[in-house]
């Protein structure tokens, strides 16, 4: 009888461990499932946060800041901002994890010797972007971050290598800002022809993309390129290779001016080659400052 009963408490004591850890199974998946929709939730307030202020890509910032607020065009005069524009392209698709350099091997291959690789082919959701992309992806062998720049902005010798060139960018990212309630359409008149003109319909996002600039070496100045903010520091040195950088810095005064372009020439002077040895640095961006500065 005292055997049965030991052999009957102890089918007890496993039946209640295996309930137990039944339990136990069910209040960690719970545990998970709540994590998993605590997720989806910030995600969503951070959707919401993105679509209180209305987010632009590097290619529109550098944009918005050479377009003349009520003429609605950039300077005839800007023979830069054509490459700058597509330069912009590969740091926003570096900055977005879809393109990177090349390993740079065993005996150090220059930035500029390097071949740009594409890390993921997933779609941006800006057809610009996407385009350039796709060239990218499906060109073989690789090229480099000097090429693409070139073959983007349609500047080869090589019949051949003609249809990599993005064509009427400064139309298309103009659209862009039309639709994101930036920027308005108007056709003006300069006596020999007529030509479509996007003159600034929301001052707020304009002085809102200034301020961030002029803040970043003013007031919010780190003394660090790498304490900085990837996306602010490639907007200033983009700005500057694509000649309107001066734009955001128009309205200070004299001595926050000075202050601010002699913290952009700290900036500028640095060596890419040095800075993207450093930890934690996005490669493909100091490549393509080190494109525009040689």
């Amino acid at each position: 009888m005292a055997s049965i009963k030991q052999r009957n408490s102890g089918l007890v004591q496993r039946r209640t461990e295996a309930i137990r850890s039944a339990a136990d199974k069910d209040r960690d998946s719970a545990d998970e499932e709540d994590e998993a929709r605590r997720g989806e939730e910030d995600d969503d307030d951070n959707d919401k946060g993105d679509s209180k202020e209305t987010r632009l890509t590097l290619m529109e910032e550098v944009l918005l800041l050479g377009l003349k607020d009520r003429e609605g065009y950039t300077s005839f005069w800007n023979d830069c901002i054509s490459s700058g524009l597509r330069g912009c392209m590969l740091v926003e698709l570096a900055l977005r994890g879809r393109l990177q350099l090349e390993a740079c091997g065993v005996r150090r291959k220059s930035l500029l010797s390097r071949k740009v690789i594409c890390k993921s082919d997933a779609a941006t959701g800006d057809v610009l972007l996407d385009e350039a992309l796709k060239h990218i992806k499906e060109t073989q062998p690789p090229e480099t971050v000097q090429s693409w720049i070139e073959l983007l902005s349609g500047e080869t010798w090589n019949p051949l290598k003609l249809h990599y060139q993005l064509r009427n960018v400064r139309e298309r990212l103009a659209k862009n800002l039309v639709e994101k309630g930036v920027l308005t359409t108007e056709k003006q008149n300069f006596l020999l022809f007529d030509m479509t003109t996007h003159p600034l319909t929301n001052s707020t996002i304009k002085q809102r993309l200034v301020k961030k600039v002029q803040e970043s070496v003013l007031e919010k100045w780190v003394n660090d390129p790498h304490r900085m903010d990837k996306r602010v520091l490639s907007l200033i040195l983009l700005a500057h290779s694509s000649d309107v950088l001066e734009n955001a810095f128009a309205p200070l005064q004299d001595e926050q001016y000075d202050l601010g372009m002699k913290r952009v020439h700290t900036l500028l002077e640095l060596e890419p080659e040095k800075e993207s040895a450093k930890p934690n640095v996005n490669e493909l961006m100091w490549a393509v400052v080190a494109a525009f500065t040689k």
